[in-house]
């Protein structure tokens, strides 16, 4: 085999962890994730971290790589899993890319366009008015100050929205003007495998894995990250829903239903996204099924 990604994705709860790890041992290869949250060190329980027998059973790159006070996005991604894989393949033709974001893992298979670098208080402004005013106040924002990408970006997303409003206010330009989608080549093969399950399936499993996480600690964790509320990498699922708890917003009981919401909206929006990509070859979460896509492509 040539040198060779393979690179796992799907939505939310589907299995890929579990098997990416089946597959990287078959290869006796190791993982870069590409999780725009699991390399926050300060995560854990909310972001379905791969669990310490499962980082022992295979080396795990882009995991507690990084502090949720350093800012991390898919330019930094893309250097850094460039690097890891090469440092792979020096003793590996097969290096194994998994996770669910879905503009990481688009930026490692094909480049990403640069985007100036912003103000911290610019960043700090916004967060700082979301906070106050909430997604409705994003989105209005967003529309008003950046039409093009609200027309066809995710607006149910704080953290893209956040984005393009930093880069819109920042430079006076779209953040659509800076991703012209010129893609490049890499060096090495990409082998694009998709997971999924019907969605019922998928649904129960997210909400029984909710339930889980609150069982370990959830909200312990969050309780602990109060303070640090107002930083980018707080405004996540499970994260978010528990800090309005927290709040006084909303009960503990409404703050669980709101993260298996928020989660299956989130499975929902991760499958739009990667079915767009004609590169990827589906199958269910299932080794046997996988290796044999693997091993006829």
């Amino acid at each position: 085999m040539n040198k060779t990604c393979i690179v796992i994705s799907g939505p939310t709860a589907v299995g890929k962890t579990a098997l990416a790890i089946l597959i990287a041992q078959h290869f006796s290869t190791q993982i870069i994730s590409a999780d725009s949250r699991q390399c926050y060190k300060e995560l854990t329980i909310g972001v379905a971290k791969p669990s310490a027998d499962e980082l022992a059973a295979v080396p795990h790159y882009f995991i507690n790589s990084h502090s949720i006070h350093e800012s991390v996005n898919a330019a930094v991604f893309e250097k850094y899993a460039l690097e890891k894989v090469q440092e792979i393949f020096l003793t590996n033709d097969v290096a194994v890319v998994v996770g669910g974001t879905g503009l990481y893992i688009k930026t490692f298979s094909n480049g990403i366009d640069a985007v100036p670098v912003i103000s911290p208080g610019i960043r700090e402004d916004i967060i700082s008015k979301y906070e106050m005013g909430g997604l409705e106040w994003l989105q209005m924002e967003v529309k008003k100050n950046d039409p093009i990408y609200f027309s066809k970006g995710e607006i149910l997303n704080p953290h893209r929205l956040i984005r393009a409003l930093e880069v819109v206010t920042s430079t006076g330009k779209s953040i659509a003007e800076f991703q012209t989608q010129k893609n490049q080549t890499r060096d090495f093969t990409i082998l694009k495998i998709g997971l999924e399950l019907p969605r019922e399936l998928l649904y129960q499993r997210i909400n029984s894995r909710v339930d889980q996480m609150v069982q370990q600690g959830l909200v312990e964790e969050v309780r602990g990250l109060i303070a640090h509320q107002g930083l980018n990498a707080l405004q996540t699922v499970g994260y978010r829903e528990l800090l309005d708890h927290f709040a006084g917003k909303i009960s503990l009981l409404q703050a669980i239903e709101a993260i298996k919401m928020s989660t299956r909206h989130y499975a929902k929006r991760q499958m739009t996204w990667f079915k767009k990509d004609a590169a990827i070859s589906w199958a269910a979460p299932d080794f046997s099924q996988v290796l044999k896509l693997i091993t006829d492509s």
